[in-house]
């Protein structure tokens, strides 16, 4: 049975070309803003307060259950007759103890950095007076200058 040939896809519209929504459209005059109205407005402290409470809780309950395995193989070491299922039984042994700890350790370190930037954040907003810059990754350690609302440049450290 002969398989059909596909069928060429339509040229597109010119219209649809030049429209700034089109993403390949990278010539367009009309640029898009950096933050619209329809994205979220930025996370504030308690977002960080909140994410540091839970991550904390999570580590705190991961060192517990590490704790209860280390203290289960302890007393129960796994005893075999076959020298294969031995090493089987100890390579298992080592995976939940170390996935436990690496549970615990990761929630730990992130609760610590969840818990700086609230305090980072609590200093930012008792320094209204500091401007901060928007872009991200620029790729440069020097300091960034920005047009502040008086029309005075200001340099910002990064």
């Amino acid at each position: 049975m002969p398989e059909p040939s596909p069928q060429p896809l339509p040229a597109p519209s010119p219209s649809s070309q030049l429209s700034p929504a089109n993403p390949l459209n990278s010539g367009a005059s009309t640029p898009t803003p950096l933050a619209s109205p329809d994205q979220p407005p930025r996370k504030g402290p308690l977002s960080f307060l909140s994410g540091a409470l839970t991550s904390g809780l999570l580590g705190w309950l991961c060192l517990g259950l590490s704790a209860k395995v280390v203290n289960h193989y302890s007393l129960h070491p796994p005893v075999y007759s076959s020298a294969i299922a031995q090493s089987i039984a100890t390579a298992v042994k080592t995976l939940v103890v170390g996935m436990t700890f690496l549970a615990t350790f990761s929630f730990g370190f992130i609760a610590l950095g969840l818990s700086l930037v609230f305090l980072r954040s609590l200093l930012a907003l008792v320094k209204p007076g500091t401007v901060k810059s928007e872009t991200v990754n620029s790729g440069s350690l020097e300091p960034e200058t920005v047009k502040t609302g008086t029309g005075e440049p200001e340099t910002l450290e990064p």
